[in-house]
């Protein structure tokens, strides 16, 4: 089995364990190719760095995006031009691996579908370049591989809204130790305030 990886990294031969919202260093792969293509940016990260926020910690993950009952990626825009804020223009690559290489160091992750991890580094198999991650998103939903929730859609639905509200509300709280994330969250969603 080929197994996918996503990164901003160029030149890549064996990919290392990191720690990441999980909290426990993995290597972490999809058994979906187009299930990668939302790693190729990170909302938070980007939208520090254009800002000019300056942050030496390891930066918060933003995965604004769950599973259809069939299984298939549904990215959501959580706030206005959300998917080309994050991806337009923005270049990566998507490694491969394959499972015979150690299977036995691969494991799955069990709340996010198709998805496995290794605890040890893994040797790439293949790489292919994405010049634009937007587009490339814009290409899985058109061949039907993943479905995207835009906010003009979700707008329409007062109980989805509500929901926004509360979990960031909630998310702002939380994030203490994540100023990074605190100021993401004032400038895409309006709550919290500057400390």
């Amino acid at each position: 089995m080929i197994l996918y990886h996503a990164s901003q990294t160029k030149g890549l031969t064996v990919l290392e364990p990191r720690v990441s919202n999980h909290g426990v260093p993995r290597v972490y792969f999809s058994e979906k190719r187009e299930n990668v293509l939302v790693y190729l940016s990170n909302a938070i990260e980007k939208h520090c760095r254009e800002t000019g926020f300056a942050w030496n910690g390891p930066w918060q993950k933003w995965g604004p995006y769950g599973f259809d009952p069939d299984g298939r990626l549904r990215l959501e825009e959580y706030y206005p031009d959300a998917l080309a804020q994050t991806y337009k223009g923005i270049p990566g690559y998507i490694y491969s691996a394959e499972t015979a290489q150690k299977e036995e160091i691969f494991a799955p992750l069990s709340d996010i579908p198709w998805s496995v991890t290794a605890s040890e580094p893994v040797a790439v198999s293949g790489c292919e370049f994405i010049p634009d991650a937007y587009e490339e998103i814009l290409k899985a939903e058109t061949a039907g591989l993943i479905r995207i929730l835009r906010y003009e859609e979700a707008v329409q639905n007062p109980k989805w809204m509500d929901w926004n509200r509360r979990t960031m509300e909630e998310e702002y709280k939380n994030a203490a130790d994540h100023p990074e994330y605190r100021h993401f969250i004032r400038a895409k969603f309006g709550i919290g305030k500057e400390n």
